[in-house]
């Protein structure tokens, strides 16, 4: 009887985890079969859900030319949000493990007055000190330079590797330190390998966040040259008659990128998401 429970149980699970992780993917994959359609099919519903036809003309209209008011292709504004986010993503993984770090290990005048500071910028949103940011970096507008560099010190990052690593016992700090090691090397040759789980958490979601942004390239950005996909995709879809085709079929070249540094570093995030669930 106690093994019946347990299957019907298990069973149970199973059926609602399978349909609720349909229902998260069936945006997704509609995104993509849309991007397949005609644009004058794609906004049928449910009821035209699979093409009749499967085409990829709308991907390469969107590889030849956007639009006639874009200066450049697909690549062209591809390239400005890889190249910001690779600069967000390494700048604040080496910034914000530092001062982590310092954080964690260092003893100095003021270290929990600053701690707290940096945890009370996290209640702080975005949006509530984008106009001061833009008056500040308003000379360096329509450039990539004030894409990234407000966004690579992040107190969150600080904070998720501050957490972690508090984990580390200082035993294994101390037995470099008796082997002639400074803070420096302590730092890169035996904290940093040890906490790959939390540099590909922080990562990944600094990835995500960035990729995305919106709101900054719509304050700073007004040369068609520097910008990125998120943006571009705005003025895209804002063209009339919007192509719905197309306008899908760049949402999925977006998606893809976002999909290839997850499976990189999956392994990775896993682990760190669990560690922080069972210890933190």
């Amino acid at each position: 009887m106690a093994m019946t429970r347990t299957t019907v149980r298990r069973a149970a699970d199973y059926t609602v985890l399978s349909v609720l992780a349909l229902l998260f993917a069936l945006p997704a994959l509609y995104l993509f079969l849309g991007s397949l359609k005609p644009s004058d099919e794609v906004l049928s519903g449910l009821s035209g859900f699979l093409p009749t036809n499967l085409s990829f003309d709308n991907y390469a209209a969107v590889f030849s030319s956007l639009n006639s008011e874009s200066t450049g292709y697909f690549w062209q504004f591809m390239g400005v949000s890889v190249l910001v986010a690779f600069v967000v993503v390494t700048g604040g993984l080496i910034v914000n493990s530092m001062a982590a770090y310092g954080l964690t290990r260092l003893k100095w005048r003021g270290q929990g007055t600053l701690f707290t500071v940096v945890v009370l910028l996290m209640l702080i949103p975005f949006e509530s000190v984008a106009v001061p940011l833009f008056y500040m970096f308003n000379g360096q507008r329509n450039t990539v330079y004030v894409l990234a560099l407000p966004f690579i010190a992040n107190a969150f990052a600080i904070y998720q590797f501050h957490t972690f690593f508090r984990k580390i016992p200082p035993s294994i700090e101390e037995a470099a330190r008796l082997d002639g090691a400074g803070p420096w090397r302590t730092f890169f040759a035996i904290i940093v390998p040890m906490s790959k789980p939390v540099f590909a958490s922080v990562a990944i979601l600094t990835f995500l966040i960035q990729w995305g942004s919106f709101l900054w390239p719509v304050l700073m950005i007004s040369d068609p040259s520097v910008r990125p996909l998120p943006l571009e995709l705005s003025v895209f879809q804002g063209q009339q008659p919007p192509d719905w085709g197309q306008i899908l079929a760049f949402g999925v070249l977006m998606v893809l990128p976002v999909l290839i540094v997850f499976a990189l570093f999956q392994r990775w995030f896993v682990q760190g998401v669990a560690s922080a669930a069972v210890k933190g």
